[in-house]
Order: structure tokens, then C-alpha cells, then sequence
């Protein structure tokens, strides 16, 4: 709803402003005896989260939300099934893209740029994956997101405040954006990480595969975006095909050791 006042990416600065300051106050990264590795990580994980959030809200902004959270998650979607040795993922590619032809059955409410940064921020979304578990290899605690939010926000700044203009200091919008980052990247992010300390990585993913369903849903619900029969399918592909990927075979039961016998000389003196 801030599109009508606020230009994409000016909202897409004013989140990544807030997650960077929230998260540097949390966080309180020691960037003393860092290497250029350590660097080249933190800022290319930057670089990736800066251009997903500013292409998936470009996207937003000219696709319903549902579709485009659909197009987007392709891109973790792929890096499930690099990652996989499995034949049966063959299967799960094929569902993902019946679902991306069938998003091409619009009526209209799909445009082309929309689907093309869409696109990019499924690019930049894997790149996040990689980058993210780099990164915290290198860095502790929140400290190397901390960082990534700080190279985004600085990535950002010259188009959204650029777009925003005089807007940007109107304390109701800035409230506003506030509410986003916090609401977008600072909770997500802290939930995502407890929730991965509680549960195994194959049904976190699960879970975020229900992400364009939720996505869709809202668009419904809070901003009157319907879907096409065609476009619900579609998103069912992708969902389904999401599942399929992350979820793994049980492991074997390790059969038990066969009992020892008998002491026949037991109680014999």
C-alpha cells in the first residue's frame, strides 16, 4: 500500500536502513583482523541482498504479490536441487516449470518486467543461500548479516533516495518504513535462525516452501489481488515441486544388536 506515495525503491532503502541500524545495535560486529576473504563474503552477501529485495519489490509493484513470491522462490528452489544427487528431482524440475507456463496463461495481470525481476531476485535469492552459510562460517551470531545490511543499504541509498525525494522526511512514512524493516527482515531473520536450532534443515525447508501460497493468500486478503484458476495451479506446481525437493528419504533404523546369550555358569559359584 506505500507504493501510491513512496516509489519501490525508496521503500526497499528504508527497510534495509532499518534492518542495518536494528541489526548493528543487536549484533555489534568486531570487524578488527578480518581478512579480504572474510570481505569479499560479507560484501557479495550484501551485494545479493540488496538485489533481491530491491527486484522483488520492483516486481511487487507491477505483478500480484502471490505470483511474483512464486517466480522468486525458484531460486532456492534451484539450489535444492543442485545440491541433490537424487533422479527423482528431474521430476520436481519438470512441476516447477509446468507451473511457470502456466503463470504465462495471464489475463493480463502480469507483465513482462515484472516477471523479469522477478527473475532476478530468484537469482539473488540463491546467491543469499550460498552467500548466508558462508558468511556465517566467517562471521559470529548476526554480525556478518549485520554487515551484509549495511553494504545493502549503502547499495540502495542512491536510487531510493533519489526516488523518494522530499517524501523521505515525512515521519509517518518514515514510521511506516520502519515498520517494514522490522516486520520484513529483522523478525524473519531472528525466527529463522531460532527455528533452524530446533528443527532439522529438510523441514525448514518445507515450511518455507509454503511461502507463495502464504504470499498469494495475502495478496488476497489485504490488497484484492485475485488469481486465476490457472495461476493457483500454477502456484501449487511450485509449492508441490518445492516439497518434493527439500524433503528427504527417512534415514534406516540401525537394527538392534542380537542379545547376548545366556551365562550358563550365572549364579554358580
Amino acid at each position: 500500500m506505500l507504493f501510491a506515495v513512496l516509489p519501490p525503491s525508496a521503500v526497499v532503502w528504508l527497510r534495509l536502513l532499518t534492518s542495518a541500524l536494528v541489526l548493528l545495535a543487536l549484533a555489534r560486529p568486531v570487524l578488527r583482523g578480518r581478512t579480504r576473504a572474510d570481505w569479499a563474503v560479507a560484501i557479495g552477501f550484501g551485494v545479493c541482498l540488496a538485489t533481491m529485495n530491491f527486484a522483488i519489490y520492483q516486481s511487487f509493484a507491477r505483478i500480484p504479490l502471490g505470483i511474483a513470491v512464486t517466480i522468486e522462490f525458484l531460486g532456492p528452489l534451484s539450489v535444492a536441487v543442485i545440491g541433490s544427487r537424487r533422479k527423482t528431482d528431474l521430476l520436481w524440475v519438470a512441476l516447477a516449470g509446468a507451473g511457470v507456463v502456466l503463470l504465462g496463461r495471464s489475463d493480463g495481470t502480469i507483465t513482462l518486467a515484472g516477471v523479469l525481476f522477478a527473475l532476478l531476485a530468484a537469482a539473488a535469492w540463491a546467491g543469499y543461500i550460498m552467500l548466508s552459510a558462508a558468511t556465517g562460517r566467517r562471521f559470529s551470531g548476526m554480525s556478518g548479516l549485520a554487515v551484509a545490511s549495511v553494504v545493502g543499504t549503502v547499495l540502495v541509498a542512491p536510487a531510493g533516495v533519489a526516488a523518494g525525494g522530499s517524501a523521505l522526511l515525512d515521519p509517518r512514512l518514515l514510521l511506516i518504513g520502519l515498520a517494514i524493516g522490522l516486520l520484513s527482515s529483522v523478525v524473519p531473520y531472528t525466527l529463522e535462525l531460532q527455528a533452524l536450532r530446533r528443527m532439522p534443515p529438510r523441514v525448514f525447508g518445507i515450511l518455507m516452501s509454503l511461502e507463495p501460497a502464504a504470499a498469494a493468500l495475502v495478496g488476497l486478503v489485504l490488497l484484492s489481488e485475485f488469481l486465476t484458476l490457472w495461476q493457483w495451479l500454477a502456484i501449487a506446481c511450485v509449492v508441490t515441486a518445492s516439497i518434493g525437493a527439500t524433503r528427504r528419504p527417512a534415514e534406516p533404523k540401525r537394527a538392534a544388536p542380537p542379545a547376548a546369550p545366556p551365562d550358563e555358569h550365572r549364579g554358580q559359584g
